[in-house]
């Protein structure tokens, strides 16, 4: 293991970065200055998963080696594991390419762990199973498998296509299969069901029409609702988390008095995404011109922290640092319309002192910081070596 270890590190470290961290994230050459996050980039779940996925490779060098999905949200580390001979198979449904696996291939079941009726069926074929999923997923299924043991709808705070979601919905049932969930992204959500459970709108069908696609099977508002505990997917916002329970309490309290037993609520966002958040929060006290957030643009936690810069400053989310095209061209994701575009800006002036921030989200490996860092300090007119010199 600890050879694979040293061929992911080989991957994916950087030098720079490193550099960096050790001059108290902040790194000047010239009139350039940039800040780079505390806390960024892979998380100890994240490696754990790319360890294991590359070990399989090892282990099993002549079998057929398949990925439910991606390993994690991140689409240049996706892309070694394919050049690794690891073929991914869908995510969202169960396809015949399932009914064709067997006891000789080898299955890992990403970070964000998979629905249990994928797990049923790779089990049923007899395929060799690694399962990377990240514990802190785990954690929040241990807190929906109670619910659904003691009668209580889970409240999931999350994506309702989200692969983490969607395998969290599956725990929710129970081991019976009865159990109940409600998926909720927002808080316009979480007050049109406080509505109905206060009975400010009780309208049944435009309930139902809402959450149609994001509730369990036969979901019923007036018998699912009657105990709920909130539980969430792990990379969401916890401020946001956090207003959710407060508001769901509340309408409890409402409906069954002060005290009420008929609500609970866990903190299950897990520790490297609060970290990340609150670094980036700490970043933002330094001054500064514009920040780079860099991850897969289908990463959830990493959408969060360009949600944080954009309350405060000029940010935008890069895949790599092939979307700095020059000093007035930016190519981006815009989390708004969920797509790709372009910005122009005049905040990379070379004739200019500008400050830039650099942060990250937990799939992201550091040599893509590096390049993006780089990148920075090019269109500044500064090579590499320049930013390499202690």
């Amino acid at each position: 293991m600890e050879r694979v270890k040293q061929e992911v590190e080989g991957h994916y470290e950087s030098p720079i970065v490193d550099r960096i961290k050790a001059e108290s994230g902040v790194l000047r050459v010239d009139k350039t200055t940039v800040y780079l996050a505390k806390q960024f980039g892979f998380c100890y779940g994240v490696e754990r998963a790319i360890d294991l996925a590359y070990a399989a490779r090892k282990v099993f060098p002549d079998s057929r080696i398949f990925l439910i999905g991606e390993i994690i949200h991140n689409p240049e580390v996706n892309r070694q594991l394919s050049e690794m001979g690891i073929v991914s198979l869908p995510w969202k449904s169960l396809t015949s390419e399932y009914d064709n696996l067997d006891e000789n291939d080898v299955v890992i079941v990403p970070a964000f762990g998979a629905p249990t009726e994928f797990m049923d069926k790779i089990d049923q074929q007899g395929c060799v199973v690694v399962d990377t999923t990240c514990g802190d997923v785990m954690s929040v299924w241990k807190r929906v498998r109670k619910y659904a043991k003691e009668g209580v709808t889970s409240i999931i705070h999350g994506k309702s296509g989200h692969e983490e979601t969607r395998a969290t919905a599956s725990r929710a049932m129970g081991a019976d299969g009865k159990g109940s969930y409600l998926v909720l992204l927002t808080l316009e959500d979480v007050d049109f069901v406080c509505d109905y459970i206060t009975g400010k709108n009780a309208d049944r069908d435009a309930f139902l029409e809402r959450f149609g696609n994001s509730s369990s099977d036969g979901f019923d508002p007036d018998l699912h609702l009657t105990q709920i505990g909130v539980a969430n997917q792990t990379t969401m916002l916890k401020s946001e988390t956090q207003e959710f329970q407060t508001r769901l309490g509340q309408a409890i309290e409402i409906r069954d008095g002060e005290g009420s037993e008929n609500f609970q609520a866990f903190d299950t966002i897990c520790g490297a995404t609060q970290e990340r958040q609150d670094a980036l929060f700490g970043l933002l006290e330094e001054k500064m011109d514009m920040l780079l957030v860099v991850g897969g643009y289908n990463s959830s936690n990493t959408t969060h922290l360009v949600e944080i810069g954009g309350e405060h400053l000029p940010t935008f989310f890069i895949r790599n640092s092939t979307c700095l095209k020059s000093l007035e061209e930016i190519v981006h994701y815009d989390i708004h319309t969920r797509k790709e575009t372009t910005a122009y800006t005049d905040i990379l002036d070379p004739e200019a002192e500008i400050m830039v921030g650099v942060t990250a989200g937990a799939s992201c490996p550091n040599n893509l910081i590096e390049d993006t860092i780089v990148k920075i300090f090019e269109l500044r007119g500064v090579d590499k070596a320049a930013v390499l010199e202690p």
